[in-house]
């Protein structure tokens, strides 16, 4: 589809190009069309846009994984068909590790997300030169406690053994399972209502594609801070005060929209 940078909805028609493709690639499961569009749905009510609320979860974010000391970048066949380059921009800035996780698990699936990342050159050379590591393929030989979900087959050296774990487009049960695990867990959602949102250290209320690059900018800035002022960031943020933050901003826009 050819699609007109003049087109007020642009950047969120070419996101849903991508998905569909995904689809047609074998990348991603149905489910995902209908997670993506009740995404968009919030999209629209947040107004399209990142605000100062999510910018402050995305400073806290970068915060913790700085901190880090094996921290894992979680991904699942949405993530991968939206944000491929930028997660594997965002892993190098941290220790290289991404993992794939998915609901709906096959080895086609797996193998088809395996060879997306390597069918681009230059992220082919990082996984070859050792920068990057594509984890949760071949290598998903741990269980995590009390999810029975096929998402509960882990990596070792991924997200069984991470401190922190980045789960952008998340579902609630593994989250919450991983909390409980003793892991500090960020998720990108744009739905605050989520169980996701609601069970984890730090929610972004955000779109994939427009929080990542400055997640990334963050994190490449932090690292020039020392570990006291890191700390102080992450003291002060309160991921309930984020979400109820968040709702309102989202009430007091449609009483705005109301209005006018």
């Amino acid at each position: 589809m050819d699609i007109p940078k003049s087109h007020p909805r642009y950047k969120s028609l070419l996101n849903r190009e991508k998905i569909v493709e995904a689809l047609d690639r074998g990348i991603l499961a149905k489910a995902g069309l209908i997670a993506h569009g009740r995404g968009e749905t919030f999209d629209y009510l947040i107004g399209e846009r990142t605000t100062d609320i999510a910018l402050r979860a995305i400073k806290t974010a970068a915060a913790i994984l700085v901190l880090a000391e094996n921290p894992v970048i979680s991904v699942n066949g949405n993530t991968v068909a939206l944000a491929r380059e930028e997660i594997v921009k965002l892993a190098e800035e941290l220790n290289g590790k991404i993992e794939v996780n998915l609901f709906y698990r096959s080895e086609e699936r797996l193998r088809k997300i395996k060879e997306f990342f390597e069918e681009n050159p230059v992220i082919r050379e990082k996984i070859k030169s050792g920068r990057i590591k594509i984890l949760g393929i071949e290598d998903a030989n741990k269980q995590i406690p009390n999810l029975e979900s096929a998402r509960g087959r882990v990596s070792q050296e991924g997200i069984y053994s991470a401190d922190v774990i980045l789960v952008p487009l998340e579902d609630g049960d593994r989250t919450e399972a991983l909390v409980k695990m003793g892991k500090k867990v960020i998720s990108i959602d744009l739905n605050p209502l989520s169980r996701t949102a609601q069970q984890s250290t730090v929610t972004i209320v955000d779109e994939l594609t427009r929080c990542l690059p400055l997640l990334r900018k963050y994190v490449r800035d932090y690292k020039n801070l020392d570990r006291e002022e890191l700390q102080r960031i992450v003291k002060e943020f309160d991921n309930k005060e984020n979400l109820k933050n968040m709702l309102n901003h989202i009430c007091n826009r449609l009483k705005n929209l109301q209005s006018t």
